[in-house]
């Protein structure tokens, strides 16, 4: 009869609480300074939204739709957020709002300088890519647990754990977007000896620009999703709405909770879709301002050079 072998146990959750306590003793100081950092940020971001009444700011994300994206985009900011108003849900949609876009900005600052050093240094692309897999296929669930020793409750363990969350497909997509520019158009800016970080700053850059967007596009959407898990920490918002009604099995309130995220999530998603692709009426005003700045002036004549007689 052959026995089965058993393996000793490998004590990881153990070595990780004990790195963890080992952090919280030794670097309070750090965790300290930035939680306070994306406390205020997010408390200064949400007073800037809440500042203006309900009907005045959808004025506003409606003209900023239609100079971004079009008149499709406006017209559906109008009526969203006015359902998110007629919803009683203004103040926690402004808090969502807040905690996303405090979120995604960490995440787009991180993410795409690591995406170029990663595009530009095979080294750094072998090193990077096994510490993407893990924050992407970790449960979301689990960064709160380190992100409340660290920080406590609220808005902030939830802002860290959605820019852990969400990293990892800015870093692929600005990495992609890098190295599927044309080897000829860089070779082209080295034989004129153009300096490597010129060649990054006005060739890769730009021409991958539509990958880096999509990056960032689905950042945000990742940062989005997070919004309910975040309200599990006390970070509020539309997640507090939808955790409330799965407390009390209220499906109207989790329902309207949703909805609302929805909204956000597709003006965010069309907003950020059209800066990478599309014609804007932002890009055609400024294109023929340009254009008018640098038209030479027709009444004006230009001396001959024909001799006179």
């Amino acid at each position: 009869m052959i026995r089965a072998i058993e393996l000793p146990r490998v004590p990881v959750g153990e070595w990780f609480d004990n790195l963890v306590s080992w952090c919280t003793d030794h670097l309070s100081w750090l965790f300290d300074g930035i939680g306070s950092a994306i406390e205020t940020s997010v408390n200064a971001l949400t007073d800037v939204l809440t500042f203006l009444p309900p009907l005045a700011l959808t004025l506003v994300l409606a003209v900023i739709a239609l100079a971004i994206s079009g008149w499709k985009l406006s017209v559906f900011t109008i009526l969203g957020f006015a359902l998110i108003d007629s919803m009683e849900l203004w103040d926690d949609s402004m808090d969502s709002l807040a905690l996303v876009l405090v979120a995604a900005v960490v995440s787009t600052v991180l993410s795409i300088p690591i995406g170029i050093a990663a595009a530009r240094n095979d080294m750094v692309s072998r090193i990077v890519r096994p510490v993407l897999d893990f924050m992407q296929t970790m449960p979301a669930f689990v960064y709160l647990i380190p992100a409340i020793f660290f920080f406590s409750i609220g808005a902030v363990p939830g802002v860290v754990a959605t820019v852990i969350f969400s990293m990892p497909p800015g870093v692929r997509l600005t990495e992609l977007g890098i190295r599927g520019v044309d080897p000829e158009m860089v070779e082209a800016g080295e034989a004129f000896g153009t300096p490597p970080n010129r060649i990054l700053t006005r060739i890769q850059i730009p021409l991958a620009m539509p990958s880096i967007m999509a990056g960032v596009n689905q950042l945000i959407m990742l940062s989005l999703s997070m919004v309910v898990i975040a309200g599990m920490v006390g970070a509020g918002g539309l997640g507090g709405v939808v955790l409330e009604g799965i407390n009390r099995v209220d499906v109207a309130k989790g329902f309207e909770g949703g909805i609302a995220v929805v909204i956000l999530a597709i003006y965010l998603d069309r907003l950020t879709g059209a800066l990478g692709d599309g014609p804007s009426m932002l890009r055609v005003l400024f294109a023929r301002g340009k254009a008018t700045r640098g038209a030479a002036p027709r009444d004006v004549a230009t001396p001959s050079a024909e001799p006179v007689g």
